[in-house]
């Protein structure tokens, strides 16, 4: 993901001391920048922070709002958010003494029955629980091109959570209702803070424009709505062109998986399986927030 810089946040500044992390969240989102709500929800003992203590936490590590204690729990917890943030996990750290580790029979760093244990370095020597929860900006979907293909997927992507981005000639907008973005041409630009995936189907209409845009950009997936043959004609232009192997080998196609789908609804609902498959490749859990 591409790091954008967010109005009011900065990683030297002090963090947010309010009970109330919305307006803070909400700035977040409306920028797709990742976070994580970090949240203390069980303590033992004199602990700094009590339960309900929140913390937002930006992808860089930063307490950019909130607070749920000092030092004694700001490294473990920052180590999770940073991995949560990676793999799109929830996590639940249990900060203990050492003793107490001890009596547990775990070590810090080990993870037990889904909990993950960190040792308390303060006198305090209390105990706390935090629950560590990834928001993540919702997976954008780009369509490049103006076919039935493409008005297909732009229907069907936000039922399974993406947001879409057209990128067509202006003429063509209106059958693309529900987009949340719409470009004047077939080239997808700068990319966001989102996993993003370009699916090109333009049928002959600026196949060689919107592939060129597509391979020029930092995105998860590019996939072609064609045949082999036609595709490979189209690289060899594009090859033509000065555009690089790599580049090259990271256009996919046929667009989506082998379903048997002769429709352009169902052409569109394999692409969508596919980019699904994806997605989820690596994930364990399905629970996690999307903004």
């Amino acid at each position: 993901m591409k790091h954008t810089s967010i109005p009011g946040l900065h990683s030297d500044a002090a963090p947010e001391l309010t009970s109330d992390l919305q307006p803070l969240m909400s700035r977040l989102q409306d920028a797709s920048e990742p976070f994580v709500l970090a949240t203390v929800v069980r303590t033992i003992s004199v602990t700094a922070a009590k339960a309900g203590a929140k913390a937002v936490i930006a992808r860089d590590g930063s307490i950019a709002g909130g607070w749920i204690g000092g030092g004694c729990a700001r490294a473990a917890v920052v180590k999770a958010a940073k991995a949560s943030l990676e793999d799109g996990e929830t996590r639940l750290i249990s900060i203990q003494p050492e003793d107490l580790l001890t009596d547990l029979g775990v070590e810090a760093g080990e993870k037990r029955e889904g909990v993950q244990f960190a040792k308390n370095m303060c006198p305090s020597q209390g105990t706390m629980d935090i629950f560590v929860e990834p928001v993540l900006p919702r997976p954008n979907l780009v369509i490049c091109g103006a076919s039935p293909v493409a008005f297909a997927l732009s229907k069907q992507a936000p039922t399974i959570g993406f947001d879409v981005t057209i990128c067509a000639p202006a003429e063509d907008h209106d059958a693309f209702a529900g987009a949340n973005r719409r470009i004047e041409t077939l080239e997808p630009g700068v990319v966001g803070n989102a996993d993003t995936y370009v699916i090109v189907s333009t049928q002959g209409r600026g196949d060689l424009v919107a592939l060129e845009g597509a391979v020029s950009v930092p995105v998860r997936h590019v996939g072609f709505v064609g045949s082999r043959r036609k595709i490979e004609a189209l690289k060899g232009k594009l090859r033509e062109k000065g555009i690089s192997e790599p580049e090259l080998e990271r256009i996919e196609g046929p667009a989506g998986l082998d379903l048997g789908a002769i429709t352009p609804e169902e052409i569109a609902l394999s692409i969508l399986a596919e980019l699904l498959v994806i997605r989820r490749r690596g994930q364990r859990q399905t629970n996690i927030q999307y903004i």
